[in-house]
């Protein structure tokens, strides 16, 4: 985790000392659809979870407004869903959802292109894992009627992962509010030994696209 922050304020260091007069800082948030990628043994258990993400950001033009490097610090919701579970006993219908959640800051250090209001967004991206925890939700004939949340250790799991993002939006004619699409990959697996799912996580890397939203407030532009 100090590794993250040490590279984020490196970066933003770096880069605001070389471009101050046309940086701007803000907030970025939004909805995460993660899953899993890899050579997964049984990929059906695997279903798309719905997240979220947040955090800040930097901005500093290179060249003028067409070119700049956005480095990022984000809390990121990744996991996956489980297949749903259910069954019928004495003509009453239960069901049983649950979820993985990995909880994970992002540190993204992006190139972005401007073209109008379009942008272009890529870069590495470097990751620290914070903590887990499993979801599950009991339903009957429909209703919900129980919610636990337990939190899960560590062991077997990497706690840095480095991979990528990528992304495309738009952006206001002053750059103050942006919206954008981007998908966010690893370049390794994050499980060194699979302790809970029977081997089917031994591949398993994390695969997010993100719907995200950033504020900016504008320094020298």
């Amino acid at each position: 985790m100090k590794k993250l922050l040490f590279m984020f304020v490196f970066a933003v260091a770096t880069a605001f000392g070389a471009q101050a007069q046309n940086a701007s800082f803000g907030i970025r948030g939004g909805a995460n659809i993660s899953n899993l990628s890899g050579d997964l043994r049984d990929e059906d258990r695997f279903e798309n979870k719905v997240g979220f993400h947040a955090g800040i950001m930097a901005n500093f033009g290179i060249v003028d407004d067409f070119f700049s490097i956005q480095p990022e610090l984000l809390y990121s919701v990744k996991g996956f869903k489980n297949e749903d579970s259910d069954f019928t006993l004495l003509g009453q219908n239960w069901r049983r959802e649950g979820k993985v959640n990995y909880n994970y800051i992002d540190l993204p250090v992006l190139a972005r292109v401007k073209a109008g209001p379009l942008y272009f967004e890529a870069g590495p991206q470097a990751s620290y894992l914070v903590s887990i925890n499993n979801e599950t939700k009991s339903y009957l004939n429909g209703q919900l009627q129980n919610t636990s949340r337990d939190e899960n250790s560590k062991d077997g799991l990497k706690e840095f992962e480095v991979g990528y993002a990528a992304g495309i939006g738009f952006t206001s004619a002053n750059n103050a509010i942006s919206f954008g699409v981007r998908y966010n990959g690893a370049f390794s697996d994050f499980v060194k030994e699979d302790l809970n799912f029977d081997g089917d996580l031994t591949n398993a890397r994390h695969s997010i696209f993100m719907v995200t939203v950033g504020l900016a407030l504008p320094t020298g532009r």
